[in-house]
């Protein structure tokens, strides 16, 4: 998921928005051509009339400013209600970034070293184990003791060796099933903490540092928030992050008075796309952001809108500070968007997880140095710092076939600059 919106004159104060993402006039006020931004309107429009998707919520920010915002075809096929450019998405693994970006809040208060052992906050992480053998018959395995400790640069490449259940490898699909550790999508009846703590216990897929494994490394950092904070993740996010970052409609269980506003999910049948009316990842219920929940997955759990997580890029763009509001220092941005990995490991991947760093071979239209990721619901976003361009583009599909729209969306955003 590493691909990552008719331009709408909206009257937002700066109060809403802050000084750092404002409305551009025109596209051209931020060198984008808006013949050339309508090829994006005829391409979801596209994808909606041959019944591949449900609708979209398009955005383009350049140089700051919003140059392109809009709401494309239906949120809900059974209703036929439109689709609006502040409903509410599941944003799943965008999560990630998020995350990264608190536990380097706290590294920037001295809460820890970044080749420090986790095990110093969480005990049950001490003697960790490696999966030698497994048996699929009944689930038994033998283990070795890992040749070192899990690191917190580990969790951040995701580099620790820990798996993900539902989505994972085999073998671990079935230890965790079996131990009832969650994806972290929709777990409203448990605690990040008393998960992570069973999660430590069980084998990791390789030894610390030898691989890159996607995996549930990012909810680790979450309850590692919440240890070196004393708050919940929820509490940090929304006081030490969403406040400052003006991110009001960003929640992990949406406000009964926002939930008219979170888009059902959708999935493509038989050449049509209809609602989901079946559990999803790990059984869990669809409706999940809507229901009041207390695990807060560091690696999946949040909601949001395309302009609130477009407040989050921008800070990143602005190499720390938004709104006159500084959450990082420069350093430590150059540092998250530094790749971290290196051979034999395949993927190369920065120290900000969900901020990947891309070290463009020319095979790309994107610049060097782009970051990007996305969400298990057709989410995507990414932000190019040369450029000073952010793109996102966000779907409400669960097990979307066609996602090469998001590659094809980013492509006409970059032919519509005309600088």
């Amino acid at each position: 998921m590493r691909t990552t919106v008719v331009f709408l004159l909206l009257a937002i104060s700066s109060t809403v928005y802050g000084q750092d993402i404002t409305v551009a006039a025109r596209p051209s006020d931020v060198d984008l051509d808006p013949q050339r931004l309508q090829r994006i309107d005829n391409l979801i429009q596209d994808y909606i009339n041959q019944n591949k998707i449900p609708g979209a919520v398009a955005l383009i920010v350049r140089h700051g400013k919003i140059a392109y915002l809009q709401a494309f075809g239906v949120r809900d096929v059974n209703s036929k209600q439109k689709l609006r450019t502040d409903d509410i998405f599941r944003i799943a693994s965008q999560t990630k970034a998020i995350t990264s970006l608190a536990i380097m809040m706290l590294f920037e208060e001295g809460k820890f070293m970044l080749d420090e052992p986790i095990s110093h906050f969480i005990p049950e992480f001490a003697n960790a184990t490696v999966l030698e053998s497994f048996n699929a018959a009944d689930t038994t395995y033998t283990t070795a003791s890992a040749k070192r400790p899990i690191t917190f640069r580990h969790l951040l490449t995701h580099t620790s060796g820990i798996d993900y259940p539902a989505i994972g490898s085999p073998e671990f699909r079935a230890i965790y099933a079996k131990a009832g550790i969650p994806s972290g999508i929709g777990n409203d009846g448990a605690t990040l903490g008393d998960k992570i703590r069973t999660l430590a216990k069980l084998p990791l897929k390789h030894h610390p540092g030898d691989a890159y494994t996607y995996g549930l490394n990012t909810d680790v950092l979450g309850y590692l928030v919440e240890i070196l904070s004393g708050m919940t993740l929820d509490e940090f996010f929304q006081k030490r992050i969403f406040q400052p970052l003006g991110m009001k409609d960003t929640h992990f269980y949406v406000p009964r008075n926002k939930r008219s506003r979170v888009v059902p999910l959708h999935e493509y049948v038989n050449d049509k796309v209809v609602r989901v009316d079946h559990p999803i990842y790990d059984g869990v219920d669809p409706n999940y952001p809507t229901t009041d929940g207390t695990y807060y997955s560091g690696g999946a759990g949040l909601c949001s809108t395309v302009e609130d997580y477009a407040r989050f890029l921008q800070l990143f763009l602005n190499k720390g500070t938004f709104n006159g509001k500084r959450l990082l220092s420069r350093k430590t941005v150059e540092l998250m968007l530094t790749l971290q990995t290196q051979q034999p490991i395949t993927n190369q991947v920065g120290l900000g997880f969900g901020l990947e760093t891309d070290n463009n071979d020319f095979r790309s239209i994107v610049s060097k140095g782009t970051f990007s990721w996305g969400g298990a619901f057709s989410s995507t976003y990414w932000a190019d710092p040369q450029e000073e361009l952010i793109g996102m583009l966000f779907l409400n599909m669960y097990n979307n076939p066609h996602g090469e729209v998001h590659e094809k969306f980013k492509n006409l955003v970059y032919q519509a600059i005309s600088d």
